[in-house]
């Protein structure tokens, strides 16, 4: 057995699966098909989130009112927490 200390990580994930062990989460591997699946779902949110701040970024330069530029933040804020949020339910619905 290995008598190696464990890192501050290592301590943390062991508590974490002991905390699950108690709660009755099981831990259930991925298909290849859904790894592939979640992985092409990030791939295309990734890029929809690259594209929202590249148009952030570029409309934002113009702004002076301070007001102006205050309402569009929010907006960009609100579109990003939407696209995350749509992402990760297409995530869990791919694991589910």
């Amino acid at each position: 057995m290995d008598e190696a200390p464990k890192s501050a990580l290592e301590l943390a994930m062991a508590r974490l699966k002991k905390q699950d062990a108690e709660q009755g989460v099981s831990d259930r591997s991925l298909t290849d098909d859904q790894k592939n699946e979640i992985a092409e779902v990030r791939k295309m949110y990734g890029a929809k989130l690259a594209q929202e701040e590249i148009l952030f970024k570029s409309k934002t330069q113009g702004y002076i009112d301070p007001e102006a530029r205050r309402t569009f933040e929010e907006n960009y804020r609100r579109d990003v927490e939407r696209i995350t949020h749509e992402r990760d339910r297409k995530i869990e619905k791919i694991r589910g």
